[in-house]
């Protein structure tokens, strides 16, 4: 069986930079948090092929990567 990788939800999957996702504040923090910004935009398809498969879905892009590539 292969070990799942090591994900820090807190971290872009495509950079690797911080992704001040609100949801993930608010897990850490226990405080209250307005919607995150990217419930709010399409991602484009190009965009997410970026992400390594096996971080897909783990953690948040952030916002400096998701405008190389947002909507569709």
């Amino acid at each position: 069986m292969t070990p799942l990788p090591l994900v820090d939800p807190s971290r872009c999957p495509i950079c690797g930079q911080p992704n001040l996702c609100a949801m993930e504040i608010q897990k850490a923090t226990g405080l209250e948090q307005q919607a995150c910004w990217c419930t709010h935009v399409d991602f484009s398809r190009e965009l997410l092929a970026k992400i390594p498969p096996e971080l897909q879905g783990l953690s948040c892009i952030c916002a400096r990567c998701a405008q190389s590539g947002l909507s569709r």
